[in-house]
C-alpha cells in the first residue's frame, strides 16, 4: 500500500466494552467520519476493521448538500397541490 500511514494505539475501556481511538490523521487518510459504518473481523493475530458503507448523514448534513440549482429552487419539483392553488 502506498504510503501507509500506522500509529500505535492503547485498547481502553468503553462502557462495558473496549474500544480504540482513531486519530484525525487516520481518519482522514482513510476517508471516514463520524457515522461511517465499519465491520471488524477477527484474524489470525488480531483484528481488522474496513468500512463497509458511506456514513448514513443526518438531518443537518443532507440539508447542507441541498443545491436549489439542480432541484428548481423548490424542495419537490411539481406542480401545486391543495390550499397553495387560489
Amino acid at each position: 500500500m502506498k504510503g501507509m500511514i500506522a500509529a500505535e494505539q492503547t485498547v481502553q475501556e468503553w462502557g462495558n466494552g473496549l474500544g480504540v481511538r482513531i486519530t484525525a490523521p487516520i481518519a482522514k487518510a482513510a476517508h471516514v467520519a463520524r457515522g461511517t459504518p465499519i465491520v471488524v473481523e477477527v484474524v489470525e493475530g488480531g483484528f481488522f476493521v474496513r468500512v463497509s458503507g458511506k456514513p448514513k448523514l443526518s438531518l443537518a448534513q443532507r440539508l447542507k448538500q441541498f443545491d436549489p440549482q439542480m432541484h428548481g429552487g423548490e424542495v419537490m419539483a411539481s406542480s401545486p397541490v391543495g390550499k397553495e392553488i387560489f
